[in-house]
């Protein structure tokens, strides 16, 4: 009984894996809903491309500080000194999945390719991600290829419906 209670009172810590699903996941479909966002009015020019890119990066940020943060009043635990940095710590996957689109809005912006259109190579990164990660947990928990290839699947779905939205909002 006495190892119930501790259980109960020790705040639920997520393993790596777990970690980086859901930020990866969050992360695609956050970078998705923030280029459909930003490109909604057609014309971008280089310096628009370069603003997005910044913009985006500082959402995904802002949005993993309150993640954490949120991860970390939830608990209603009591807490050691450094756990408030540690639950921002763990959500550097969320960072790191938006910053392959990140990528592709500054390249735009610096002249890599055009700025008009970068949305779409955008989207495709994004739900390719998407597709990505539901594959690879889906194998890491023994699934067979099918069933993991139908998880990525449906996940990439996730992504198709921001873009689908995106569509239709214009």
């Amino acid at each position: 009984m006495a190892d119930d209670t501790a259980d109960a009172v020790r705040p639920h810590r997520h393993d790596a894996h777990e970690t980086i699903l859901f930020g990866g996941v969050y992360g695609a479909v956050l970078a998705s809903a923030m280029v459909a966002a930003l490109t909604q009015y057609g014309y971008a020019s280089p310096a628009r491309r370069r603003d997005d890119a910044l913009w985006l990066l500082v959402t995904a940020g802002a949005s993993a500080l309150a993640h954490g943060y949120a991860h970390y009043i939830a608990e209603r635990t009591p807490h050691r000194r450094w756990d408030a940095l540690r639950a921002l710590r763990d959500e550097w996957s969320l960072v790191a999945a938006v910053v392959p689109t990140a990528v592709v809005l500054a390249g735009a912006g610096w002249g890599w390719w055009p700025a008009n259109g970068v949305e779409y190579p955008a989207f495709a990164l994004n739900i390719a991600l998407l597709f990505a990660l539901g594959l690879i947990t889906a194998r890491r928990a023994h699934r067979s290829w099918g069933a993991a290839a139908l998880v990525g699947v449906m996940d990439a779905l996730l992504g198709t419906v921001v873009v689908v939205a995106n569509a239709v909002i214009k």
